[in-house]
């Protein structure tokens, strides 16, 4: 580790790591202290809405209650009947309509209503009579007395799209007296949560026993069922004011309030946690970027005050790879009365003493270097023939087992398949798979006669013309299954009009094979698998490329990849033959194969091919 290094991380230990665990800590508590306060706060609101909502239903039935009892129902004509309707559906502007009953529960005339929503009452529509009438069972207030009140279910009211709830009152004392059934819109509550909603960053819910939303801060919410995750938590028994944090949509904190338990309603309190704990957040982030601003003014001032040193430091190095070379004659400048002054000294003086010593044993030296240089060459010619000729007798054995091995069985197996194809006609269902089975066998037979090209002389190669992308394609065949099997994507893009080239064509289906197997093995562990074949003209010449998104090839490598039993490849699947017999093959047909490659990028191997 270099010392402009050490000193930072020297700065960073010292400075900015306990500064940054310090900031974390206190954000943590911060955060911890405002999640708090955040539910004490909804606690609150929803405890005080649950109560306002009581007090606002409760207060319009007292008064639907006590109007009815001002009024001797059981004597009045039917105008004073009419009359004492209206008067029920002027105590509140949250009515819509107010209907008669009887005993049974029928109606009785008319309801009291304004279609069109007059006097800031809630329209109504005639024919929702029946289902207002429907809303309430009146048959439990029979043995009440008069002015005893009840509510139904909460339901949709038609005209504005809110929740509303029938109440009944009971407008006599004995089991036979009528009774008076009134609408009540939910409008004045949500007036009422959009009011308590717009000072608070999450929303606010009345929801009944089955988990609806009846009115909301939110009015697009309105009627709708609560997240399950919510409405599980809520059927959960608990306190009439609790708190939660649960995973909905998003991951919230949650308060809720009973708002009586004759209505059987609760408010419930949300807010999205990341909304809540914004501040927090914020002020992480504007740590985290103080932290970073911190530490690129460290590397700034320690870059600043150890680049003098570095250079002085660097000076004695190169002095020392001079030595090192036997340039002795060099000295390192002396800067200074400090310890790198005393350093560049003793250099100095160590390199002056060793130039005289080579200068005594110099003419003796040269004859005995240049015996030992004849020596070294010689051996190093030697041990060349001997690794050649080593590869060389390993390739032949190796052909030569596989002659032995593989040809004779594929003979078989070659023969079999040509007595099996004259028996067939060509609209046999079989005629095709045989046919297949005989162009495997056959370009096994030409792999082994490849490997034996490093070790054998041979004929020369059967050069014919032959359409470049045919070659391609048929080679590609035989590993597309495999391709796509892993993953990769395949792009071709033949050259139009076809290209025709001089070339042997098994010996240009293996050059194929070898560059998209590389290409295959290049990309095992690459995000994006893209392979593309393309073929075409230019300058006079055929070009076929094999483009790859693999690994690509290192500059170190690059100056060996034709060489015969050289490979990279992280899986073992050859012994470094396939881009030498590529190149032996190429170059036997008059062409030059051409590699592009970026290391981490992928390669691209262009195979050049004189036209016919």
């Amino acid at each position: 580790m270099r010392l402009y290094q050490q000193l930072m991380l020297f700065m960073l230990a010292a400075t900015v790591l306990p500064l940054a665990v310090v900031g974390f800590l206190l954000l943590s508590r911060a955060e911890a202290e405002l999640a708090g306060r955040i539910v004490t706060e909804q606690r609150l609101l929803a405890a005080a809405t649950a109560e306002a909502v009581s007090t606002q239903l409760l207060e319009t039935v007292d008064a639907l209650a006590r109007s009815a009892e001002l009024i001797d129902w059981e004597r009045a004509t039917p105008d004073e009947v009419r009359g004492g309707l209206s008067l029920l559906y002027g105590q509140s502007p949250t009515v819509s309509a107010v209907l008669q009953l009887d005993a049974e529960g029928n109606s009785l005339g008319l309801p009291v209503f304004q279609a069109d929503g007059a006097g800031g009452h809630p329209g109504f529509e005639p024919a929702a009579a029946e289902v207002l009438a429907r809303a309430v069972p009146v048959q439990a207030l029979r043995r009440g007395t008069k002015g005893q009140a009840a509510l139904g279910r909460a339901y949709a009211h038609g005209p504005s799209g809110r929740a509303a709830v029938a109440v009944a009152v009971k407008l006599g004392d004995g089991e036979s007296a009528p009774y008076a059934l009134a609408e009540i819109v939910f409008t004045g509550l949500e007036q009422l949560l959009e009011r308590r909603g717009g000072e608070h960053p999450g929303r606010i819910d009345l929801v009944d026993a089955g988990g609806r939303v009846l009115a909301s801060s939110l009015p697009e919410r309105r009627l709708r069922p609560l997240e399950s995750a919510l409405a599980s938590w809520l059927e959960s028994a608990g306190p009439p004011v609790r708190s939660t944090r649960l995973e909905a949509d998003t991951l919230m904190r949650v308060s809720a309030a009973r708002v009586a338990e004759s209505l059987g309603f609760d408010v419930v309190v949300s807010v999205d946690e990341a909304v809540a704990l914004a501040p927090v957040h914020a002020m992480r982030r504007t740590v985290l970027v103080s932290i970073a601003l911190s530490l690129g003014v460290l590397l700034g001032v320690g870059a600043f005050f150890t680049r003098r040193l570095n250079r002085r430091l660097a000076e004695v190095v190169r002095g020392a790879e001079s030595f090192g070379r036997g340039e002795l004659h060099v000295r390192v400048r002396v800067e200074g009365e400090d310890e790198l002054s005393e350093l560049a000294s003793t250099f100095n003086h160590m390199g002056a003493e060793l130039e005289s010593a080579r200068a005594r044993l110099m003419t003796w030296n040269d004859e005995l270097k240049a015996r030992v240089d004849e020596a070294t060459a010689e051996l190093k010619a030697a041990q060349a023939q001997l690794v050649e000729a080593q590869k060389l007798a390993a390739v032949g054995q190796l052909g030569a087992g596989v002659a032995h091995e593989i040809n004779n069985p594929l003979a078989g197996i070659l023969g079999n398949t040509q007595l099996l194809l004259m028996d067939r006609d060509d609209k046999d269902p079989d005629f095709e798979t045989l046919r297949k089975i005989e162009l495997s066998a056959r370009r096994c037979k030409e792999i082994t006669q490849n490997l034996l090209r490093f070790s054998q002389q041979r004929a020369q190669p059967a050069l014919r013309p032959v359409e470049l992308g045919s070659v391609a394609r048929d080679a590609l065949s035989l590993t597309e299954h495999q391709i796509k099997e892993e993953g990769i994507s395949l792009d071709c893009e033949w050259g139009s009009p076809p290209v025709k080239v001089k070339a042997d064509p098994g010996h240009l289906s293996q050059v194929v094979l070898a560059l998209v197997s590389n290409a295959r093995t290049a990309m095992l562990k690459s995000e994006r698998k893209q392979l593309t074949l393309r073929t075409g003209e230019r300058d006079g010449r055929g070009f076929l490329e094999v483009e790859d998104s693999g690994k690509g090839i290192s500059p170190e490598h690059r100056p060996r990849i034709f060489e015969p039993f050289f490979t990279t490849k992280d899986v073992w699947s050859n012994v470094g033959l396939g881009l030498s017999v590529a190149w032996r093959v190429v170059s036997e047909a008059g062409g030059t194969i051409d590699v592009r490659t970026e290391e981490g990028q992928g390669s691209c191997f262009t195979v050049w091919l004189p036209k016919v």
